[in-house]
């Protein structure tokens, strides 16, 4: 088993591992719910990560939250840019 990243949703930016070629997952949200997340590739080139994104975001919003969690991560690094 590999772990994935998984964003969007109450498990935005955690990893958990998934066994190879699941194509969806629930994971526990409270006693009662689930949350459901889709497999999904996000690719440059011919480079690409696989990631878990949940139902409610399109690949699109998915890479700008992955955008917009780097630049404060830069912005908020000790010596990043100010």
């Amino acid at each position: 088993m590999q772990s994935y990243l998984f964003i969007g949703g109450p498990h935005d930016g955690l990893n958990f591992p998934v066994t190879d070629d699941v194509e969806s997952v629930k994971l526990p949200v409270a006693v009662t719910d689930k949350a459901a997340y889709v497999r999904s590739t996000l690719g440059v080139g011919d480079v690409s990560v696989t990631v878990y994104l949940h139902k409610s975001l399109t690949p699109e919003q998915a890479l700008n939250r992955l955008v917009e969690h780097y630049k404060a991560w830069c912005v908020n690094r000790p010596g990043g840019r100010r």
